[in-house]
């Protein structure tokens, strides 16, 4: 029969009581990755890389990086991604996003002429890129907006990609607020659907809040930031600084379980995003803890 000595006794206990520590390190590790998990309380909060439009976008991804973003929408801009490059193109300049961690969900706006062609050429390129989504808006007013959506309908359905409609504020002449879109769009396949600009909403004397629940079932995209004031023009500011109730509308998300993309459309400092853009995140991870 093996038996213990005194020594062998020490030895073991001082063993044991030397791992105690690192078991509460692995403890407290599994309880941070589970936090960083949360972090976000279960929305896919991210950036519109149109942030980061005149950044070349190997920049942009160090800046995305650098801010800790994982979910993005892709700018269809020459130094991004862009429908004048080709599928190859296309393709290899949305890979070196992804090569760097981050999820393109969306791309857009593209802007979309009342013609089959243009349109069909938007969908490619949202099919080159490999999003469910494409966020768009007419290029230009347009006189006839059922006509414009009788034209996407097959084209949903063909490519089965997503649209989420963009609302552009008072000073747009299709689509001001997300009732706007909801009217219409609500009349044809249900891929055709909306994403709600907060800034751009609450322009145009609507809640963004309030929006985001009533459109829920065809809620595809949104845009968060903050603007300084109301009125006919975009004023951006940082998350936080300005007027709208950033609080109110990551609740709205929550309580609709939004489970698509929530960028970031962060317009301020276009040479230099990235202090506000990071500024506006940790605002934002503030506002998410103190939520019930």
């Amino acid at each position: 029969m093996n038996t213990f000595s005194r020594r062998d006794l020490l030895k073991t206990s001082a063993l044991a009581a030397a791992a105690l520590p690192f078991a509460r390190l692995e403890g407290l590790s599994a309880a941070a990755a589970a936090e960083e998990k949360d972090r976000w309380r279960g929305l896919k909060i991210g950036v519109a890389t149109y942030t980061f439009r005149e950044w070349p976008i190997e920049e942009t991804i160090k800046g995305l990086q650098r801010a800790g973003m994982k979910y993005i929408s892709i700018k269809n801009v020459k130094n991004h991604v862009d429908l004048s490059h080709t599928t190859e193109e296309r393709k290899q300049r949305t890979e070196m996003f992804r090569a760097a961690g981050m999820v393109p969900l969306s791309v857009g706006n593209v802007g979309m002429k009342n013609d089959e062609a243009d349109m069909r050429r938007a969908f490619e390129y949202a099919r080159d890129v490999g999003v469910p989504t494409m966020v768009c808006s007419p290029s230009g007013p347009v006189s006839d907006l059922n006509q414009w959506i009788q034209r996407l309908d097959p084209l949903v359905k063909e490519f089965n990609i997503k649209l989420a409609i963009h609302n552009h504020g008072p000073e747009d002449k299709n689509f001001p607020s997300p009732y706007d879109i909801w009217k219409i769009a609500e009349k044809y396949d249900k891929r055709i659907g909306l994403c709600i600009d907060v800034g751009h909403t609450a322009r145009a004397g609507v809640d963004p809040a309030e929006s985001i629940i009533k459109c829920k079932e065809r809620l595809y995209d949104v845009h968060l930031k903050d603007i300084s004031a109301l009125g006919n023009r975009n004023t951006p500011i940082e998350g936080g600084r300005g007027i709208l109730d950033l609080k109110s509308i990551l609740a709205a998300l929550i309580k609709i379980n939004y489970q698509a993309l929530a960028g970031y459309e962060y317009e301020k400092d276009g040479k230099d995003p990235l202090p506000g853009l990071v500024e506006t995140l940790g605002y934002t991870k503030g506002l998410l803890v103190g939520l019930k």
